[in-house]
Order: C-alpha cells, then sequence, then structure tokens
C-alpha cells in the first residue's frame, strides 16, 4: 500500500507549491498564473544566452 501514497515531491525534491512560491491552498488560478509567469521566466527565447533557462524551462 505505501507504493500507492500521493507524491507530495516534485522528481528534484521540492514540493511543487513551493518552486510556484504559492500556498497549498492556492486556487487553480493561481496555479496558472505563477506557472504562466515562471515559464515566460525560463523560456528559452527570452533567454537565448542562458543554457540554465533553458534546462529550468525543461
Amino acid at each position: 500500500m505505501a507504493d500507492q501514497r500521493q507524491r507530495s515531491l516534485s522528481t528534484s525534491g521540492e514540493s511543487l507549491y513551493h518552486v510556484l512560491g504559492l500556498d497549498k491552498n492556492a486556487t487553480s488560478d493561481d496555479i496558472k498564473k505563477s506557472y504562466r509567469k515562471l515559464a515566460l521566466k525560463y523560456h528559452p527565447d527570452k533567454n537565448p544566452d542562458n543554457p540554465e533557462a533553458a534546462e529550468k524551462f525543461k
């Protein structure tokens, strides 16, 4: 039964809410806004000289 427990961490070990900078009580709209903001921040087209940004975007 332990294999069926819900994953609370991302593959990097950080809480996904922490990565997005949100509380666990965040609404789906808040999650969408935060995700899109981070996606634009690390998008490879917005950061052509930063290979680390491309990795974070993935």
